[in-house]
């Protein structure tokens, strides 16, 4: 379940909506938020299953006019440190400047139909700044199947700070569309804070 939309008061219902442990939630968003006003913002929850165990997991984005806050709420359960089932919370503040990239992917239906407007069944929001490189390293070859010589390595990094995948099926086709907005609107201002 996904909600977007530009006020504090519409953040902090948009986390209530979703259900998620809302106080916690809300309380570690708008301290990591403070007195700035909300351009626009992202509440996504998404449940999983691990093992025997359904696992719930909430992350909000929110945009202001200097910063991109993500923030992360997984619920655990116990264990030998822990008697009882708990939550943890964390935030990330991002100046725009520093956000390298913005991919949206997007997955579409009969393709050779397609209308401009149209929603995707399917979009991944991949944000990047920095913080989480993937380096994906192989021997390097030189074409030659009967070389023996080492050529060393070769490969390439990754930055993969966030992704979200939303589905129309798993989150309805609003929430898709609340998605596209939301990366346009931090697209754009990632494009202003770099000029």
């Amino acid at each position: 379940m996904a909600k977007t939309g530009t006020t504090s008061q519409g953040l902090r219902e948009a986390i209530e909506r979703s259900g998620y442990y809302p106080a916690l939630v809300a309380d570690a968003v708008e301290a990591a938020v403070g007195r700035e006003a909300v351009a626009s913002y992202l509440v996504h929850q998404e449940t999983t299953f691990d093992s025997n165990e359904v696992r719930r997991h909430a992350t909000v984005l929110v945009l202001t006019g200097t910063r991109f806050i993500v923030s992360h709420t997984d619920e655990q359960s116990a264990d030998s440190t822990a008697p009882a089932p708990y939550a943890t919370t964390s935030t990330e503040s991002v100046k725009l400047d520093r956000i390298s990239s913005v991919v949206l992917s997007r997955v579409v239906s009969d393709p050779q139909s397609y209308k401009p407007g149209t929603l995707p069944r399917e979009v991944v929001l991949t944000i990047g700044w920095g913080a989480v490189s993937r380096i994906d390293m192989e021997p390097a070859n030189c074409g030659d199947p009967n070389c023996e010589a080492d050529h060393g390595y070769t490969g390439s990094t990754t930055a993969d700070d966030l992704s979200l995948r939303i589905s129309e099926a798993g989150d309805g086709p609003e929430t898709v569309r609340r998605t596209l907005e939301f990366a346009q609107a931090l697209s754009e201002a990632t494009a202003v804070a770099g000029t």
